[in-house]
């Protein structure tokens, strides 16, 4: 049938439903890719050995193809690879769990120049390049608009300490399109990448950092202080199960986040400590935000009572928050209790650290004591100037989280 129909733009989109994929289907994809100069588009999400046999198919050249999305729906060992008499003038290219060189010809000459969307994710060690390898091929970019990358494991240390000495000294590269930059992996690659390249119209940052325990990011700390697009009034910090993430938004009510920050770690405790280490070095774009929202997406809970460092962690947290006016707890026995505890232990500790807070939104639900807590704690700070007390119940249903909030006076 795609033999004998009319020579329109083909777009070959299959994404894994959770089933396998039938050898029907596959022969269909084989076929659709067969028209070459038909296809327009391209984006196959599904287990590896059906990716593998499917990739094979796309040698040649594909001259109108402009949008390549290929990648396994689940983390995998294999590192897939593009055949090499495979040709195109991409736009958007996203590769996952692919081992991808960058002296692909789809980043050399006239196809590099038309490349807007560049990703790459999950890659293995086996296609673990160099900064200074990175720095050459984006020179060649010029219309790059979103450059995403992200390692399947951490670069030694060592590997990346011997490269910042070599490229130290290296002119900075300008990416005078990019909007978008992503990165996953450990801290010493990406404080190698930020020296090297300029981003004026930079408006999206995104950082991934695997699990580790200091953090030594004063490059990053520059990158933000220089960029113009970064100036937050919205935060929230989220600790999750096996992670902890820090979005931070324009103004109130954003829809898109500006900064999307994660760090790989379970303990909630060390959670804690990261976010400390990372608001206390880029304090300097935090120091605008005046809502602040500080949720727990699992059931973790903190040691019971905090210890002194425990303490000393919640003091840098919230320190790097000093304009903040709004407050929001979400719910969480294990966050409330904490956070409850360090109020009550340190006495002034939240009005001293957030001089301009003017309200503070505290769940109720599930245990009473801890918003008990927060509210005796405000209660004995209570005096005009002070800030005022919210409880609000959150209903969780399958897709929303509705929350209304009641003054505490009149509970």
């Amino acid at each position: 049938m795609l033999a004998h129909s009319p020579p329109l733009p083909l777009i070959i989109d299959y994404i894994d439903q959770g089933h396998d994929v039938t050898a029907d289907e596959e022969a269909g994809i084989v076929l659709a890719l067969r028209q070459r100069d038909r296809v327009r588009r391209i984006r196959l999400v599904m287990p590896v050995p059906e990716l593998q046999r499917l990739i094979m198919a796309m040698d040649g050249e594909f001259p109108r193809l402009e949008h390549l999305y290929i990648g396994p729906p689940t983390k995998h060992t294999t590192g897939l690879v593009l055949p090499e008499t495979f040709q195109a003038h991409l736009r958007h290219l996203i590769l996952i769990n692919f081992a991808f060189p960058l002296g692909s010809p789809l980043l050399t000459g006239t196809a590099a120049a038309s490349l807007v969307t560049l990703v790459l994710q999950r890659i293995p060690p086996s296609a673990y390049f160099r900064p200074n390898s990175l720095f050459q091929r984006l020179s060649l970019i010029p219309q790059l608009e979103t450059f995403i990358f992200g390692f399947d494991s951490p670069v030694h240390n060592r590997d990346v300490e011997r490269q910042l000495l070599r490229e130290f000294h290296m002119t900075p590269i300008a990416l005078p399109n990019l909007r978008w930059l992503g990165f996953k992996g450990a801290s010493d690659y990406l404080e190698a990448v930020l020296p090297q390249i300029t981003t004026p119209l930079l408006e999206r940052l995104e950082i991934s950092f695997l699990n580790q325990l200091i953090f030594s990011i004063p490059h990053l700390q520059q990158f933000m202080d220089e960029a113009e697009n970064f100036n937050f009034g919205n935060a929230i910090l989220t600790f999750h199960e096996e992670s902890l993430c820090m979005n931070a938004y324009p103004t109130e009510g954003a829809m898109v986040y500006a900064l999307h920050l994660e760090v790989g770690c379970r303990h909630f405790d060390w959670q804690v400590a990261s976010a400390a280490q990372i608001l206390n070095t880029l304090r300097t774009p935090f120091s605008t935000v005046e809502h602040l929202t500080i949720e727990h997406g699992a059931n973790c809970k903190l040691s019971e009572p905090p210890n002194e460092d425990d303490l000393v962690q919640w003091r840098e947290l919230l320190g790097s928050f000093d304009n903040v006016k709004t407050f929001q707890v979400s719910v969480s026995g294990g966050l409330v209790g904490g956070l409850s505890f360090t109020l009550e232990t340190d006495g002034g500790l939240l009005l001293e650290l957030a001089p301009e807070l003017k309200d503070l939104l505290c769940p109720v639900g599930r245990d009473a004591s801890h918003s008990h807590a927060i509210s005796s704690f405000i209660d004995t700070h209570q005096n005009p100037g002070r800030p005022r007390l919210f409880f609000y119940t959150q209903v969780r249903g399958p897709m929303l989280c509705n929350s209304w909030l009641i003054p505490s006076n009149i509970l």
